[in-house]
């Protein structure tokens, strides 16, 4: 964590506009009305990829890896001496600040990828001198090649520095794929997507849905609030950034204090690190400190401009920051990186402390809450619930952004953890779909609360609804959420307002489930749909059930992260941005938009009605009717309605469609061929009521 450079965010958006500048993506500002998702860059081919990669990393020895990993920790090297004889310390900081990107509100960021190595990460201010450390771990790349992607060796790096300095650890979860560049990264920032999709009025201040305070930091300004030099002003900054990475007070404390345990800090004179690789790529961060051939390394460091160790042991795991924070009074100073840190001083009474030991402003705001700081005695007191804490955050943090405990590969993964969303196992009975599908078939046109043209009851598009809005909360960044669990049916998502009146579908439902109960409401809600769909035309793919029904209790704090996205004003931005976040290409996107849509859950969510025709027919007339009608916004928020026409509404991502050019122009398409939707919609549709799977569609 350093220090923000002002001029930074301009360059490095300069150079994206210039260079590598990719189409704007982005959540509808009625996304909560099934989002309608799936990855841009999950197009054909991706998913023999990820396969192919991920079976060869189950193919990996990593009980080899580790012990090169071991060798090289003490093999320092001429080209960047190690601190302290131990590169440790070094890689600790390379794996946390790779998987320290995640954030929850989009579950963008983190190590799988390894896009620490291209820009925007790779320049980042908190990233300095990280491409030395790339650069240690280059050979051990080159001799596994493609057997071990650079995410998980560098996780895996610093999970064995941590386990071989001391600290248990609870595992390692295998399986991380290598992006091709960094263009999955510029929504983290500084870039023109990260400011149409979270703005940052005032780096240093910003909020949710960054993770960070500071874009370009991890986490927080370890120099306080803005560099204010105050403890307090830290307080609220750690426990909102740590927050919206997913920690709590517990998991922030012991991870500053774990890692704090290990190495120093980097700022041996105020002149700085020289040029990032964006400014120089050719020498990137030469150091400007000292003279001969150690200028700029070993002790004339400058990393973060702060300088010196948190303990008398940093390549040896102890409880130590915890004791000297709470057992030392600490005074704020100007180390000779120019930056405000703070320097020990005995207490009334109390022993001499070890003079060159530091701490910075964001470890003394530990000492200024109370909740932080009971914590901070308890581990100071009691390392093994230090160690219990540790190593269970530590496997969080670099694991979060992997998803499902079923998507980590290798013979270190620990048993699945609530951050993982666990789902119970599923009993492995299958009831006779051929059963299910007539008695869901016999429900379409009973008691329905929709009309057909001719004047039937229908619940075919509900049925649609509920799996679309089940199915829409699946994130192709992260791997969360989707159908599988049936959460749709469990606070907080069943008291959505977007999802008001569901309830009563699933109840219209549930004589099929209790006529078959070997079907989970998952698979009900799923093969509904599809029974629905291909009565009003669709040509889907045979159903594949499977799917396992998550209890109330097992919903627990992580599940918010699975909440609708409403906070991107644009409407095309936000309508490409949900896309590829869920992992839907611009056709899916639009393709899904044209399914089933049901007038009375218009209603029911607050709009004044559909766009008309009719709900029991799958048929390109949305994309007519967007694209031969004026429009004029109607009295409801996010609603537009046709000029001249009652009762013909669309809502305002309807019509980001035709606003953006590219997503247009599918619009058109499909206006113009029945078929091409129909196509198009199979394709979509099965790509998401099965994106949650582990294997997909099968």
């Amino acid at each position: 964590m350093i220090i923000h450079r002002s001029t930074f965010a301009l360059a490095l958006a300069a150079a994206v506009i210039s260079t590598e500048l990719l189409s704007l993506a982005a959540v509808p500002a009625d996304a909560s009305l099934c989002p309608l998702t799936r990855r841009a860059d999950a197009a054909v081919g991706a998913d023999s990829l990820i396969k192919t990669r991920r079976s060869t990393a189950t193919a990996v020895d990593y009980a080899a890896v580790k012990v090169d990993i071991v060798k090289a920790l003490t093999s320092s090297q001429d080209s960047w001496p190690s601190d302290f004889g131990n590169y440790g310390p070094f890689w600790i900081r390379l794996a946390w600040h790779c998987s320290g990107s995640y954030r929850l509100s989009d579950g963008r960021g983190g190590c799988d990828g390894g896009r620490i190595r291209f820009n925007p990460e790779r320049s980042w201010p908190d990233n300095t001198n990280l491409d030395k450390a790339l650069n240690l771990l280059q050979p051990l790349k080159l001799k596994y090649g493609d057997a071990i992607s650079w995410g998980d060796l560098i996780v895996l790096a610093g999970t064995t520095a941590i386990e071989s300095m001391g600290a248990p650890v609870l595992g390692f979860c295998g399986g991380r794929i290598d992006d091709a560049n960094g263009a999955d990264s510029f929504t983290l920032g500084p870039s023109p997507e990260q400011a149409e999709i979270a703005n940052c009025a005032l780096n240093g201040n910003c909020t949710f849905p960054l993770g960070p305070t500071t874009v370009g930091l991890i986490y927080v300004n370890p120099e306080g609030h803005l560099a204010s030099g105050d403890p307090n002003s830290s307080i609220d900054d750690i426990r909102q950034s740590f927050g919206r990475m997913g920690m709590d007070d517990r998991e922030t404390v012991a991870l500053i204090g774990g890692g704090h345990a290990f190495g120093k800090v980097h700022g041996a004179c105020p002149t700085g690190a020289g040029p990032s690789p964006l400014e120089d790529p050719t020498n990137p961060w030469p150091g400007t400190c000292g003279s001969g051939p150690l200028k700029g390394k070993g002790n004339n460091t400058f990393t973060s401009g702060f300088e010196g160790p948190w303990t008398v042991t940093p390549t040896k795991w102890t409880n130590d920051y915890f004791k000297n924070l709470v057992d030392f009074d600490w005074v704020i100073f100007d180390g000779p990186g120019g930056h405000k840190q703070w320097k020990p001083e005995a207490k009334a009474g109390g022993p001499t402390p070890p003079s060159f030991i530091r701490m910075l402003t964001s470890d003394i705001a530990l000492l200024r809450d109370e909740k932080y700081l009971n914590l901070a005695k308890e581990y100071a007191a009691n390392i093994t619930s230090l160690e219990n804490d540790f190593k269970h955050a530590w496997y969080k943090l670099v694991s979060h952004d992997m998803g499902p405990a079923s998507r980590c590969v290798g013979p270190l993964v620990p048993p699945p953890q609530p951050f993982q969303l666990p789902l119970p196992a599923s009993s492995g009975k299958q009831p006779d779909i051929h059963g299910v599908r007539r008695a869901i078939k016999d429900l379409l046109f009973t008691n329905g609360a929709d009309k057909t043209p001719s004047g039937k009851s229908y619940n075919g598009a509900l049925f649609v609804t509920l799996a679309c809005q089940c199915a829409s909360t699946f994130r192709n960044t992260d791997h969360a959420g989707g159908c599988n669990g049936a959460r749709i049916r469990l606070s907080p998502e069943k008291d959505l307002p977007s999802n008001k009146g569901l309830d009563q579908v699933i109840a219209t439902l549930k004589p099929v489930q209790d006529a078959y109960p070997d079907l989970t409401t998952a698979d009900l809600i799923v093969v509904a749909a599809q029974v629905a769909l291909e009565t009003a035309g669709a040509d889907l793919p045979s159903f594949v059930g499977g799917r396992v029904d998550l209890p109330q209790e097992a919903i627990d704090r992580e599940a918010s992260k699975l909440l609708p996205r409403t906070y991107i004003s644009d409407p095309i931005v936000a309508m490409r941005d949900d896309w590829r976040v869920k992992g839907l290409t611009v056709r899916q996107g639009v393709a899904l938009a044209g399914r089933l849509r049901s007038p009375t859950h218009q209603t029911n969510t607050g709009f004044s009605g559909s766009y008309g025709g009719d709900p029991s027919t799958l048929s390109n007339a949305l994309f007519k009717t967007l694209l031969s009608e004026s429009w004029t916004r109607s009295q409801v928020p996010g609603e537009y309605t046709a000029v001249g026409k009652s009762g013909v509404y669309v809502t305002v991502s309807d019509l980001a469609m035709v606003w953006d050019a590219e997503s247009k122009a599918v619009v058109q398409e499909f206006a113009a061929s029945q078929k091409a939707f129909l196509d198009a919609f199979s394709d979509a549709w099965t790509t998401l009521v099965y994106a949650d799977f582990p294997t997909g569609k099968k």
